[in-house]
């Protein structure tokens, strides 16, 4: 059992869980919403997320019956390019427009709750449960927030606030055939062994630097791999540089598919090798084996916690590379800590390349 299961709510038609952040937060939550599920098999369960959730999920197997995409706000979801700025106004339509749902229980997924938990209250359930960081008003039922926790465990205890039994530990998401068919017209049917690699991430601490990549792809290539690099349009420089410092052929996908198509290309993978950001999730959800670079806090954190198709490997760099500031120290001000480091560079130099093919090989060699 993981933490203390509450009882169960009785008389659930539909539950609401905000959870409208990034790619990999949402694969974290999985395991969360299938423990749901399987504890509220007659109940409605809608996701409170993003214009992307909502293209990912419509037709997909999983626990999610429909996705509710809330509108921009600050510290629940930037705007996109082609959507209007955060107000107050379409904000106050939603939850107007929520409430109308009536919603049995509404949970806080979304991090520490100053600004998630309002707009869970907001949407009128009459249980809430979830989150709270030291800055945010409590729900009905709620975890103190604590930064130092695996993010599949934290979740999973949200559910049980409301009386849901885990169901498993590992994130589960399914390719669909439309996934597999946009792969296939993008990429063709593989003639030899296929690996990913994504050299992107987010923020720019978790970025293991383009020519290790490179290298990486040329070791690959060499042995018969057919090598993929992937990458968000905003990664697009990113990916040419790997190509570009690799001396056998590489192929950049960036641009090329939708996440869908990014779906159905891992499934055809035999191993994924990524910085900590969604895509290694996404594999991992897929069960396709992975190599993820981590920086050590984000070990603890992000990285699965099953060894036999998972290979995390972790930085132990704790100064910054710029100022020397002990950055493990940030959280903790009775060890001396204080601000964070402002210095955006790699914090993952340290990885080396030796080890992430031997990663490789050890996930790829055949059994036994």
């Amino acid at each position: 059992m993981i933490g203390k299961v509450r009882d169960l709510v009785g008389d659930v038609e539909r539950i609401a869980v905000l959870r409208a952040n990034a790619l990999g937060d949402f694969i974290f939550a999985l395991p969360a919403l299938d423990a749901l599920r399987a504890s509220y098999p007659d109940a409605e369960l809608v996701l409170i997320g993003a214009p992307w959730h909502e293209r990912l999920l419509r037709d997909r197997p999983g626990p999610v019956d429909r996705v509710l995409v809330v509108p921009p706000a600050h510290g629940i979801r930037p705007a996109r390019p082609d959507e209007p700025a955060p107000s107050a106004e379409s904000m106050s339509r939603f939850l107007d427009a929520a409430r109308r749902e009536r919603f049995d229980i509404a949970l806080q997924m979304h991090g520490g709750g100053a600004n998630s938990n309002p707009l869970v209250t907001g949407l009128g359930a009459r249980v809430t449960a979830g989150l709270r960081a030291d800055d945010a008003p409590p729900l009905d039922r709620w975890l103190r927030y604590v930064y130092y926790q695996p993010e599949i465990v934290r979740y999973l205890e949200v559910a049980g606030l409301v009386g849901a039994s885990p169901t498993g530990l590992v994130p589960r998401l399914a390719a669909t055939d439309a996934d597999l068919a946009e792969a296939r017209t993008v990429l063709g049917e593989p003639d030899r062994p296929r690996v990913a690699l994504h050299p992107g991430a987010s923020d720019p601490r978790r970025r293991w630097p383009a020519e290790r990549f490179a290298e990486v792809a040329d070791h690959l290539a060499a042995d018969g791999y057919e090598v993929l690099v992937t990458g968000t349009p905003d990664e697009r420089e990113l990916a040419e540089r790997v190509v570009a410092a690799a001396r056998l052929p590489v192929r950049s996908l960036v641009g090329e598919l939708t996440l869908g198509g990014l779906i159905g290309c891992y499934r055809s993978c035999s191993v994924v090798v990524s910085n900590d950001t969604g895509p290694v999730h996404v594999a991992a959800a897929l069960d396709i084996p992975t190599v993820g670079i981590f920086w050590v806090g984000n070990l603890i954190n992000c990285a699965v916690p099953l060894r036999g198709r998972h290979r995390p490997i972790g930085s132990w760099t704790l100064h910054c590379p710029v100022c020397g500031a002990d950055c493990s120290r940030e959280l903790y001000p009775a060890r001396g800590g204080g601000d964070a480091c402002a210095h955006q560079v790699s914090f993952v130099t340290d990885v080396p390349v030796v080890e992430v093919l031997e990663a490789v090989a050890d996930l790829t060699r055949p059994p036994g």
